[in-house]
């Protein structure tokens, strides 16, 4: 299943807002995958959820869409990492700002000078890192409690929100697209 929201007023809120189910951890590293072969230097996606909710999962999604160098796995004790690009594409700045509590913190990063030339993905980055782009999307991954099982195949639903000029032109589904994997439906 998936949603759609449109937003039509002027600042800082959301161009649109898109509601997409993610029944499997495969369909968060495809949606990743989709949104990887879709974004470009200068991007910034936050994605904020729970522990185990899927942040680095879609990340890595992200990371083979874009077809970087390296196994992406959460920062957390580096803070960030750069993964430099296979070919031609951008780099991929992963930046997990769960130890961080400052605005300070954030910028000691300087994740500002290499913001237009990578694409930069920040867990738990929500009320931290919107200041670096005016221009980014926010993914927030809900992860269903109490559905027994493996953690990281617990069913999922991400929101996603679009911010800025960039996203004026791209519909949600351009972005998400199905999520169909090895024969399981998204909708």
């Amino acid at each position: 299943m998936s949603e759609s929201e449109t937003a039509s007023d002027g600042g800082d809120s959301a161009r649109w807002v898109h509601r997409l189910d993610l029944p499997t951890s495969a369909h968060t590293t495809e949606l990743g995958r989709r949104l990887g072969s879709m974004l470009r230097a200068g991007d910034l996606v936050v994605l904020t959820g729970d522990l185990g909710a899927g942040k680095t999962t879609l990340t890595q999604g992200i990371g083979s869409g874009l077809g970087v160098r390296g196994r992406i796995s959460s920062p957390t004790f580096i803070i960030a990492r750069t993964h430099a690009a296979a070919g031609p594409g951008p780099a991929l700045v992963h930046v997990d700002a769960y130890r961080l509590r400052s605005l300070a913190e954030v910028d000691d990063l300087d994740l500002d000078t290499t913001l237009a030339e990578a694409v930069t993905v920040v867990e738990w980055g929500a009320g931290l890192v919107e200041g670096l782009a005016e221009d980014r999307l926010e993914i927030i991954i809900h992860r269903m409690r109490g559905a027994g099982g493996d953690v990281g195949e617990q069913p999922r639903w991400a929101t996603i929100s679009a911010h800025g000029a960039r996203w004026a032109d791209v519909a949600p589904e351009d972005l998400t697209g199905r999520t169909d994997v090895e024969g399981h439906s998204g909708e």
